[in-house]
């Protein structure tokens, strides 16, 4: 098969033909979807029925080491490395994290060093609804005022797992397992510079979200609640978002460097299950 990689007319994502994940992918093809990764922050890679979890391992790990979620309640049963994200119900007790992402968030913004990328792999799909949203943030960071540009440039904020998790809780009751002191020693808060500089681009992307960004170090705290909230606006305006309708078998790859995503509610009577493995990022680097 031959790559192909075409844009999309969309603020963000490319689409990806000619790549069966089932089979080891060749250098050169490899180099390309790296090389598209950084370019266009979001991969559709259709057509991955074959594909099993020891493949998508495989595949996720040429990137880099992959993270293990802390939520290990959720993970493949086989492979610690994938979480499984699922509404389905086994033995009276949830599959995998039914509630993920319902809010705009980069993947592992918490930890010292967050996310290269995740890929999402799509096993069984809802009859409607369950749409995914993604953001521009590159071109939310362009788009802002000189002068908002510079107010933000060195400034840092604290990013929090456990305060997002007890958020989703008091939503989500059972579904949603509290943290046992063991798992909250593996996440507590860390920061990060607001504006962050992509490594491989160069390109300057704002770096904070509502799912995990909790406050703006050295400001009042009114002043970095008022701040934060005007980001959070800001970048969910409608031109920066791309909006993912998903096909069977779809294996989607982003760069949480540069992007947030949101995941849109379904009927809860269809069935929804899906794969993530998570690849470990560096350190985040500001402008200065």
């Amino acid at each position: 098969m031959t790559l192909r990689i075409h844009q999309l007319d969309a603020p963000l994502g490319a689409e990806i033909s000619g790549l069966d994940l089932s089979q080891s992918v060749p250098e050169g093809d490899f180099e390309n979807v790296k090389r598209a990764l950084a370019e266009s922050g979001v991969l559709i890679i259709r057509d991955q029925g074959s594909l099993t979890p020891a493949q998508q391992i495989a595949f996720s790990r040429r990137f880099g080491p992959l993270q293990i979620h802390v939520q290990h309640h959720f993970h493949h049963p086989n492979y610690p490395e994938i979480l499984t994200i699922s509404n389905i119900m086994q033995d009276g007790r949830p599959l995998g994290l039914s509630d993920a992402g319902r809010y705009w968030h980069s993947d592992l913004s918490y930890v010292a060093e967050p996310s290269l990328g995740s890929l999402l792999h799509a096993i069984e799909l809802p009859g409607e609804g369950g749409d995914t949203l993604f953001v521009n943030m590159v071109a939310v960071y362009d788009a802002l005022s000189a002068d908002m540009q510079a107010r933000i440039h060195s400034l840092k904020a604290e990013h929090s797992y456990e305060a997002r998790n007890m958020q989703q809780q008091q939503k989500s009751g059972e579904l949603r397992p509290g943290l046992t002191e063991a798992q909250r020693s593996k996440v507590p808060p860390v920061i990060h510079p607001v504006v962050r500089v992509h490594p491989e681009t160069g390109r300057k992307a704002l770096f904070v979200n509502e799912g995990f960004t909790t406050k703006i170090i050295d400001m009042p705290e009114d002043d970095g609640q008022d701040l934060l909230a005007y980001l959070f606006r800001f970048s969910a305006e409608e031109r920066f978002v791309y909006r993912h309708h998903w096909r069977p078998h779809d294996m989607l790859f982003w760069d949480n460097r540069q992007t947030m995503h949101l995941a849109t509610p379904f009927p809860q009577h269809y069935r929804r299950k899906l794969h993530r493995t998570t690849i470990q990022g560096s350190v985040p680097l500001g402008p200065a």
